[in-house]
């Protein structure tokens, strides 16, 4: 095609460039052009090659709202059926994540080293000083079928946090990530665990790839998720060893598999995927607006999002509330290539309201027509999802915003209800059963 770079030669693009052949390698630069289907839902997992899990639920739980920032209108069910149907698996990788089930060979060896050279101290003692707990576990398991971890009760004093959670629970845990066991499917969130061998029953280790070819795949798709690459940012995609990342992306670019580019005001070479050479010789200009996940793939590298997008941000649930900033589960907002500003969100699904406790846009954002009714119909959209079709804007930075936001926002309608992956619950609560490595 012309205008595509050759291998050989180094594609120069400007900062502006850059953030937006990131943007659309994620499938943030524009919506879809027709209606979701089930199958979507799959596509952009493989798009992005990681889903990461959370189970924050002030608005719809992370994994479906990073769909949602993609697809816009689907139905969340299509992904806990994927999961079920075995499309899908969960396992370690940027961290608790969903993954494509083609990639398990990929992780495979994560799970036979697990407790030996890969995961938590921690968690390697306790495997050492529980093996017999786990092998129970297993048996029981092999006899009965598969369980949940509600299925076993809390011996009597154990408080909640992982710290301390029931020793039936932890030994899932440990058999999941040592890989005896898989997640089969979940109900109402909650993992239902199984044998390997009965949700997985085609795989032999036999086939296990090499730990070089491994490592190669795992740089090529980071590269290609990432859109646009410095090496520093690579080993975060996919939580891999940093250590000779340099001397591997230099490799695969002269071997051709990596097309070498050139960024103004980045340090250092920076690297793109030959599936995205049309996308580097001719950058889109990003139309979407949308909120984002704080575990949303474009964001959750911090010191990406600073040097990218001057877009300094940290989730504040862990902090105190006296010592908030901007709240305690802001979203960041995406507007048309650029992260613009944040708000702190409450979905009330039994009231039927979406509030927007408090909204911030960063220094120098300007508010214009276009912002104003960009971020009201992503705000409405958000809210038609959650089946919250009321939009409540109460305050904002700067203060005349919320009210323009509030007026344009007027005027959702509802919609058949579903499950979006939250519960109405009066706390702020979240389960720290995924914040393993």
């Amino acid at each position: 095609m012309p205008g595509t770079p050759s291998a050989s030669a180094t594609i120069e693009l400007t900062a502006r460039d850059a953030r937006a052949v990131m943007v659309a390698a994620q499938g943030l630069h524009r919506r879809p052009k027709r209606a979701a289907r089930k199958g979507d839902v799959l596509a952009t997992i493989r798009r992005m090659e990681v889903l990461q899990l959370d189970t924050i639920h002030v608005v719809a739980r992370s994994p479906y709202l990073v769909l949602w920032s993609r697809l816009g209108e689907y139905e969340p069910r299509w992904l806990d059926e994927l999961l079920a149907a075995g499309a899908l698996f969960e396992y370690w990788s940027h961290a608790a994540c969903l993954l494509p089930i083609e990639d398990y060979s990929l992780y495979r060896r994560r799970m036979l080293t697990y407790g030996e050279t890969w995961g938590w101290s921690a968690a390697r003692a306790w495997i050492a000083e529980h093996r017999d707990d786990m092998r129970r576990m297993l048996e029981l398991i092999r006899e009965r079928g598969a369980v949940r971890s509600i299925d076993f009760a809390r011996p009597p004093g154990h408080a909640t946090g992982w710290w301390s959670w029931k020793p039936d629970k932890r030994a899932l845990e440990m058999l999941h990530s040592t890989g005896e066991l898989m997640i089969a499917r979940r109900e109402r969130f909650q993992r239902v665990y199984d044998l390997r061998e009965r949700v997985l029953p085609s795989w032999d280790d036999a086939d296990l790839p090499d730990p070089e070819v491994v490592r190669r795949e795992l740089a090529l798709r980071g590269v290609r998720a990432l859109g646009v690459t410095r090496t520093r940012w690579l080993g975060d995609y996919f939580r891999t060893e940093r250590r000779g990342s340099e001397a591997l992306l230099e490799s695969l670019a002269d071997q051709g598999e990596l097309l070498r580019a050139r960024v103004a005001g980045w340090e250092g070479p920076a690297y793109v995927h030959p599936d995205h050479a049309d996308l580097a010789s001719k950058p889109p200009r990003p139309v979407l607006t949308t909120l984002l996940s704080p575990f949303d793939p474009l964001v959750w590298d911090r010191e990406r999002g600073r040097a990218v997008f001057n877009f300094d941000y940290t989730i504040e649930c862990y902090t105190p509330a006296a010592r908030r900033r901007y709240g305690y589960f802001t979203l960041p907002i995406l507007h048309r290539g650029a992260l613009i500003g944040r708000l702190d969100p409450k979905a009330y699904r039994k009231a039927g309201r979406f509030e927007v406790i408090a909204l911030h846009l960063e220094p120098g954002v300007t508010v214009t027509d276009e912002l104003v009714a960009d971020l009201s119909d992503a705000l409405r959209e958000c809210a038609a999802w959650h089946r919250t079709p009321e939009v409540v804007v109460r305050r904002s930075d700067p203060p005349e915003l919320a009210a323009l936001v509030q007026r344009a926002a007027e005027g959702a309608g509802t919609k058949p209800d579903q499950d979006v992956g939250y519960n109405d619950v009066p706390d702020r609560g979240h389960d720290d059963a995924l914040s393993e490595p």
